[in-house]
């Protein structure tokens, strides 16, 4: 079986939805950073408490976000490039058991 082209819209959301997931996670941990971040601010008196929190649920909002846009254009780069690529030299052959 040769693979001859890829859908590029299909790859764009495929790898647009696996980046949204990991930068849901990398949000997560930079929310829980920002959060000992708080604490500890609050412990010290230093007085950046809000900004703590601000940049916390801006990134488990803002990161996905971003990184689920980002992996939809390269998705789409990718699968271009891909095609291009297999057409001039051919697809990438594959065996299936």
């Amino acid at each position: 079986m040769v693979i001859q082209r890829i859908g590029v819209l299909s790859l764009g959301k495929i790898v647009g939805a696996l980046y949204g997931g990991l930068g849901l996670i990398a949000g997560a941990f930079l929310t829980l950073f920002s959060f000992f971040g708080f604490v500890f601010s609050v412990a010290d008196g230093i007085g950046q408490q809000d900004i703590s929190m601000l940049f916390g649920m801006g990134a488990i909002l803002f990161i996905p976000l971003l990184y689920g846009t980002l992996g939809f254009i390269v998705g789409i780069l990718a699968a271009a490039i891909y095609n291009f690529a297999a057409g001039v030299v051919g697809g990438l052959e594959l065996e299936v058991r």
